[in-house]
């Protein structure tokens, strides 16, 4: 009968419902207890450095470009060897929603999420965070990979003159 078993559905909602209820609430009391996140939580953003103690960010603007609400914002320069580095990174947290595209975007590793979830203050300027804020001393979750040792520093000879490289093409040439 399809009356009974609608009784036998409202009536196990209702028990359902009467469980919870009596049942004691579990509280933490925050600042003193604090609530352990799961291990792959996503929250505060930092900069590591690879095992030379080198910056791993190349400035190559793919964190950037994969930031959902363009909340990050640096400026490329390169030294004398030719390695690229940010001249200067800003991150700011008060329109970060911590999605993790910019640390899954870097290709250097650089950008890691960390479980450190109490992100507060008054001011919220003080939510923007420059690049000596965000930059650890540690390498983060892999501490073996070096980014430079992989792709190289700089390029030595003007391109086209490598071995089996052609020259490059004139643009201008390839038009009717």
């Amino acid at each position: 009968m399809p009356i009974l078993s609608d009784i036998k559905a409202i009536l196990g909602g209702f028990r359902i419902t009467l469980s919870h209820m009596l049942r004691r609430p579990v509280t933490i009391q925050y600042p003193e207890e604090k609530r352990i996140p799961y291990p792959r939580y996503r929250a505060r953003i930092v900069l590591t450095r690879d095992p030379d103690g080198g910056e791993r960010c190349v400035a190559c603007y793919l964190c950037s470009a994969a930031c959902p609400v363009d909340c990050i914002s640096m400026e490329a320069a390169e030294q004398e060897d030719g390695r690229r580095y940010a001249a200067w990174f800003r991150i700011n947290f008060s329109r970060c929603i911590f999605c993790g595209l910019c640390a899954e975007a870097c290709p250097t590793l650089a950008i890691q999420m960390t479980p450190d979830y109490e992100i507060c203050k008054r001011d919220i300027m003080d939510l923007v965070a420059e690049k000596e804020d965000l930059l650890i001393d540690g390498c983060g979750k892999d501490d073996s990979y070096n980014y430079y040792h992989h792709a190289g520093i700089a390029v030595t000879q003007p391109r086209g003159e490598g071995l089996e490289e052609a020259p490059p093409v004139d643009i201008r040439t390839l038009m009717p």
